[in-house]
């Protein structure tokens, strides 16, 4: 079976769809999914054959930290060492259009960990997102759909025309403007700009 194009609903996601998904990623499969900025790339954080393809897919990222789609500030405890400071941050700004980079706690498979021991954690403010990591009961590992570095697809239907030989799904959340998330350092004393995008990163600068 290729790669499908699936329509669900943004602010009620259906669970027959949601499950179709999540059956997908515990088998091992990728998607496409939207976000709050782009469109992302998912698979099982803890299914090595899924990661594998991730790597393979994107191979520039083997050396780069890859983010983790959690579903609130609970579940990301489980994944990272969170100090009280990062813990106001990040309550006052997720869901929402950010990535904190924190400690990694011994939850995380060695294969996704970087050489300092950090993790990338991501809470969309995208109910179809969260859906699926509720469903899944566990986070998904993340990357960006790009042709190239820097190069992001908006648009479902030319992600699934360049990239659907390595998919299961798409899920269609229309044209999404390409703008990346801000990315936030709190594993260090003081929070750091790694990279500005969408959320706003001046309190931090």
């Amino acid at each position: 079976m290729g790669c499908q194009i699936l329509k669900i609903n943004p602010q009620y996601p259906q669970k027959r769809l949601v499950d179709k998904v999540v059956d997908s990623l515990r088998g091992g499969g990728l998607i496409a999914y939207p976000t709050d900025t782009t469109y992302g790339i998912g698979a099982d954080l803890f299914n090595k054959k899924a990661v594998d393809k991730i790597y393979r897919l994107k191979p520039h990222k083997k050396n780069k930290m890859l983010a983790f789609i959690c579903a609130d500030l609970k579940d990301i405890s489980r994944y990272a060492f969170v100090s009280d400071e990062a813990y106001r941050v990040m309550k006052k700004r997720l869901p929402g259009p950010y990535t904190f980079v924190l400690p990694a706690s011994r939850e995380v498979p060695s294969l996704v960990m970087t050489k300092r021991k950090t993790v990338g954690i991501r809470v969309p403010d995208n109910e179809i997102a969260q859906a699926i990591v509720r469903e899944l009961g566990n986070p998904i590992i993340t990357t960006s759909t790009t042709r190239r570095e820097n190069d992001i697809f908006d648009d479902p239907l030319e992600i699934r025309d360049t990239l659907g030989h390595a998919l299961d799904f798409v899920i269609d959340g229309g044209l999404l403007p390409v703008e990346p998330s801000t990315v936030i350092d709190l594993s260090g004393l003081e929070p750091e700009v790694i990279r500005e995008g969408k959320g706003d990163a001046a309190p931090f600068l």
